[in-house]
């Protein structure tokens, strides 16, 4: 692997037609982008970017070039002694906390766990938040510039958790940072935070602790089983059209078979007691189910869906999804149990009990085959899956108590 030196470049390079409708992509009558990549020529907002250079990919093949965007909170010690990595779910990206604003069509996704005075306190550590390899918003992906001068697209090669990985390692390097305080992530992020608390060290960076939320330490055929017809939705699409969409106009794009993906994925992301209770077999508005109108809660998904399509990237959905498959932390370890065994980290392990991707027997098997965890931590809520994003008066505690055990930072 070869590195290059960090670049704090501001984005430019094309010049495209629908700046005006990026503008608008979000207003809920405006045609649907091909894209809502992150493209080149955006306003960066608060991306820093770092250029890591070429990678030797664990599926085969290499990966030239490799972009790496990210949001950084708090000031970094002069001993480098409090530094902390959060990584994002699938969906996700840099933006963990601050307004939507120009290049960033979204709000902070953990806003009130990362901030002064927060669990995450940023009076006290300094916080990095890459985007993703494979991802859609500054990092290389599907939907950035190959080297033949065009998107990837769907020639953008397979990826896994451990080139994600490998990628942050680089980029810790860049930034001079040799210790991680804590790598903290949940979801498809708490995967990678379990794979950093193997490759770090073995890559000379040291995890000192790490909070894995809502995850797993290999993907369980049920997770497999649901992922499938969401990227059979994307590939059905014909406005995929092989992945080869970034010129398409605005309504042109495959962002019904996202939406559909995305609309399996939330059911999944949720409680069926959520659902009933909330909507139950309401119809929607004025909408008559008997006649072509819809349900509440079919509303409900269609709006996540349309959601979703405005701001993501239909190939980094399957390019990330197909990497969430494959995860396997103990692959070429001699197994999962193995290689929990070898963690060195402190360890916070937290379960929502109601989770029904991500079950709380997974959590379990990740807490006790860590030598060095805390007792399995439970969140209570109705919400599922989501409840690391909405239960912040459980989840924050927790965090502010381990972090405060683990990694005491003097007040400045």
């Amino acid at each position: 692997m070869t590195s290059t030196t960090s670049s704090t470049r501001s984005a430019a390079g094309h010049e495209r037609s629908t700046l005006h409708h990026r503008a608008t992509r979000n207003l809920p009558d405006a045609p649907v982008p091909a894209s809502g990549a992150w493209r080149d020529g955006d306003p960066a907002g608060e991306r820093k970017f770092a250029d890591v250079g070429t990678f030797d990919l664990e599926a085969g093949g290499r990966l030239p070039d490799v972009r790496v965007a990210y949001e950084t909170h708090g000031e970094l010690a002069p001993d480098r002694s409090n530094a902390v990595l959060v990584l994002h779910a699938l969906t996700g990206d840099a933006h963990v906390r601050g307004p939507a604003g120009p290049g960033q069509l979204t709000a902070g996704w953990w806003e009130p766990m990362i901030g002064p005075g927060a669990p995450i306190d940023t009076d006290r550590y300094f916080v990095v938040v890459p985007n993703v390899l494979g991802g859609c918003q500054g990092t290389t992906g599907p939907s950035s510039t190959a080297p033949d001068g065009r998107p990837w697209g769907g020639r953008f090669p397979r990826i896994t958790t451990r080139d994600q990985v490998a990628v942050e390692v680089e980029l810790s390097r860049l930034l001079g940072i040799r210790s991680w305080a804590s790598v903290v992530g949940a979801s498809m992020g708490g995967m990678r935070v379990l794979e950093w608390s193997v490759l770090g060290p073995e890559s000379g960076i040291e995890v000192r602790s790490i909070a894995a939320i809502a995850t797993a330490a290999q993907s369980s055929g049920d997770q497999i089983a649901w992922a499938h017809p969401q990227l059979g939705a994307i590939r059905a699409d014909p406005r995929w059209n092989g992945g080869d969409y970034y010129d398409a106009p605005d309504g042109e794009g495959p962002h019904a078979g996202l939406a559909i993906a995305r609309q399996i994925a939330h059911t999944t992301y949720r409680t069926a007691r959520e659902l009933d209770e909330r909507f139950g077999r309401l119809p929607q508005g004025g909408e008559d189910p008997f006649d072509d109108g819809r349900f509440a809660v079919q509303s409900y998904l269609d709006h996540h869906g349309d959601k979703l399509a405005r701001r993501f990237d239909a190939n980094s959905y399957l390019r990330l999804t197909e990497t969430m498959m494959t995860h396997d932390l103990g692959r070429d370890r001699g197994g999962v149990g193995s290689a929990l065994a070898q963690i060195t980290a402190r360890a916070l392990v937290v379960a929502v009990d109601s989770d029904r991707l991500f079950p709380p027997a997974q959590a379990e098997r990740i807490a006790a085959g860590l030598p060095h965890a805390e007792p399995l931590r439970i969140v209570t809520s109705d919400f599922g899956h989501d409840g690391f994003l909405i239960e912040h008066d459980q989840t924050g505690p927790l965090l502010r108590d381990f972090l405060g055990q683990v990694a005491p930072v003097p007040p400045a």
